[in-house]
């Protein structure tokens, strides 16, 4: 496979959409993951682009088949990461971004030991609160069970290759991006892309 599998976890609050969606923008090769849902659409969401929406039916049929990376049931309605459509386009060169929790990661890593995971943190709870409050949608306690979740989360940061402390956007997001740049440099994705390169080169045509 050409293309490297990327594992980013985070915290709510941690500013890990934002960060995965400017990069993108940024570079071409880099995809995110759509996760198949039984959870209702939302008005102004498209099938096939926010999510692949299914029924619950099909969604345990999926499961029974061995068909995802990574599955969740999550407030009563499922989500998880279709195997095929990743490999897809690993071979096609891209690499691939998968959003998703700590316990989504050790799944994937079963499958993918070679998986490249990224933990994204926030320079400190005070900040963490902030952002959290920033949104102005959430009642106190919602916000508290947030932190509480946050903190749990947090604690599995040792599982990752990478942490990236989101202080300053900017310099987490060339952070972010270094990391995938130094993961296509590498010797095996290099001879991968380059074979008839090197072999020019090497043994002078």
């Amino acid at each position: 496979m050409l293309g490297n599998l990327y594992i980013i976890s985070a915290p709510s609050g941690a500013g890990k959409t934002s960060l995965v969606a400017k990069l993108i923008d940024h570079d071409l090769l880099i995809r995110v993951s759509v996760s198949t849902t039984t959870r209702p659409m939302r008005p102004g969401e498209q099938h096939g682009v926010n999510y692949f929406f299914v029924s619950e039916a099909e969604f345990e049929s999926k499961i029974a088949a061995g068909e995802f990376l990574e599955h969740a049931k999550v407030f009563n309605n499922y989500y998880g990461t279709s195997k095929t459509s990743v490999i897809q386009q690993l071979n096609a060169g891209q690499d691939v971004i998968l959003e998703i929790d700590w316990q989504g990661a050790q799944q994937v890593r079963q499958i993918f030991p070679d998986a490249v995971s990224i933990f994204i943190m926030p320079p400190s709870l005070d900040e963490l609160d902030r952002r959290l409050n920033g949104r102005g949608s959430d009642s106190a306690e919602v916000i508290a069970n947030r932190m509480r979740e946050a903190v749990s989360e947090m604690q599995h940061y040792q599982e990752f290759d990478y942490v990236v402390i989101n202080d300053d956007f900017d310099t987490a997001l060339h952070q972010l991006h270094s990391i995938f740049i130094a993961n296509r440099l590498r010797l095996a994705q290099q001879r991968g892309r380059h074979a008839q390169l090197f072999d020019l080169l090497v043994n002078n045509g």
